[in-house]
């Protein structure tokens, strides 16, 4: 499987040599340490898709997009909550090592381009991926702000996702898989955000923040973000998902843990945070 390079900054031969070293050495030593810490996986065997995922990373020089230290905060969550259902935004060159990290649970992938999910899938048809359309634009994202604090729809008492065209920042259209599913993990990592007619991630963010707090389930919601170093995504982290609820912050990688609305001390009101 062939990943281009679609969502991050090009490395130079050199740095491509010692972060495709690490890479390998990261995927061996998680899966070591997952044969010891995850349920369902403690008999120093590993499943099919974790066996690929080697042969994949030891073959390819194509690397994860994040970095060993931002991998490692969302492996840590894994380790807790796996076999778990874990959504992704973006496919890339992490998907297989997500999905095999969680072996046994559900990993989705939701991606912007149809071309690039049916070139994947040709070559891994073990990954779980859907094309999706967003509704929003990178440029937008200043006047969605003020749409949300305006849009009663768009209130965190009022929200919900499937069926809301009213509320711009809700993610309509997707897959029945995306709403009726309780998702234990999301991972932001797209759509793309880095040129003024890109979807942007303000969707994805607000989207998240409105599942966790309507999470039904025992537990918080982990949601990662990455890229947030840029204004926009962290412009809208800080609005939805929550200075208070930032458990861990790596590189460019930001890690919350949401409570369910009925677990907030106070879930009322127009504003999230």
């Amino acid at each position: 499987m062939v990943f281009p390079h679609r969502y991050r900054r090009p490395y130079s031969r050199s740095d491509c040599y010692v972060q495709l070293h690490k890479s390998r050495r990261l995927l061996a030593a998680m899966l070591r340490r997952q044969h010891h810490t995850t349920p369902g996986v403690g008999n120093g065997s590993a499943t099919p898709i974790q066996l690929q995922a080697i042969i994949h990373y030891a073959t390819s020089r194509i690397t994860p997009q994040q970095n060993f230290r931002e991998i490692s905060v969302t492996f840590d969550a894994l380790k807790k909550r796996s076999p778990c259902n874990f959504l992704v935004f973006g496919l890339g060159y992490d998907s297989m090592m997500w999905t095999s990290l969680n072996p046994n649970g559900n990993t989705i992938f939701l991606e912007e381009d149809p071309k690039w999910v049916q070139a994947v899938l040709k070559d891994a048809p073990v990954l779980h991926a859907h094309p999706v359309k967003y509704r929003t634009q990178l440029k937008e994202a200043d006047a969605l702000l003020s749409h949300y604090r305006s849009e009663p729809s768009c209130f965190p008492s009022e929200a919900y996702l499937r069926g809301n065209d009213k509320c711009k920042l809700a993610l309509t259209g997707f897959p029945d898989e995306f709403y009726d599913t309780e998702w234990d993990l999301i991972m932001i990592d797209a759509p793309r955000g880095y040129f003024p007619e890109a979807p942007g991630r303000m969707a994805a963010i607000f989207s998240a923040a409105v599942m966790a707090r309507n999470r039904k389930g025992s537990g918080v919601t982990h949601v990662f973000l990455h890229d947030v170093d840029r204004r926009v995504e962290k412009v809208f982290a800080e609005e939805f998902l929550c200075r208070k609820y930032l458990v861990k912050s790596v590189g460019r990688l930001w890690h919350f843990e949401i409570p369910s609305a009925a677990n907030m001390s106070s879930h009322g009101g127009a504003q999230f945070c």
